[in-house]
């Protein structure tokens, strides 16, 4: 398939992507049972899982999305800019930030003070894809739908140069 000057193959079925997603949600669920939830994905990579993920969780949620950028085209900026910063009520509330992919870490790590600042009872992060030859955080990442290599991916919410993310799929870039 391509995607304007780059060709990218296939790499992970829907089916596969669904069975991660109930995995990740039947986990939180039961880490949290009794308690209320704010789930609050990444726009705009992360919102087809995320909205994926919440139809799955058996406890109470309330969303809450957030948008930090850092990629350009195929590589991260290295900058992290907060566009729409969480919302400022989570204080005593139990946070759960879910990401499309976690590479470097530094988007996360930011979003983490972010949310500190703001007294949460307790913060997560919930990643469909981790990428931990990339990653330079020094924090947990909660819940790991599936660690992957450092490929760069589309679909499923996550793009090339904003198109790619009406995929059911997820594809790879064919480097061939």
């Amino acid at each position: 398939m391509q995607i304007k000057d780059l060709h990218f193959r296939p790499f992970i079925p829907e089916a596969e992507l669904q069975a991660l997603v109930a995995d990740l949600a039947a986990r939180i669920s039961a880490d949290y049972a009794g308690r209320h939830l704010v789930v609050s994905p990444i726009l705009t990579g992360a919102f087809m899982f995320g909205a994926d993920l919440v139809r799955r969780l058996t406890l109470p949620c309330e969303v809450s999305f957030i948008r930090y950028a850092s990629y350009s085209g195929l590589a991260s900026t290295g900058t992290v800019q907060c566009q729409l910063p969480l919302s400022p009520d989570i204080r005593g509330r139990h946070l759960l930030i879910v990401e499309d992919v976690v590479d470097s870490g530094l988007t996360i790590q930011r979003i983490l003070a972010d949310a500190r600042a703001l007294e949460p009872a307790s913060v997560a992060v919930c990643a469909l894809f981790f990428k931990p030859d990339a990653f330079r955080g020094d924090y947990r990442i909660d819940y790991i739908g599936r660690p992957i290599g450092n490929e760069f991916i589309v679909g499923y919410g996550l793009d090339y140069d904003q198109l790619g993310r009406n995929l059911k799929e997820i594809y790879v870039l064919d480097q061939q």
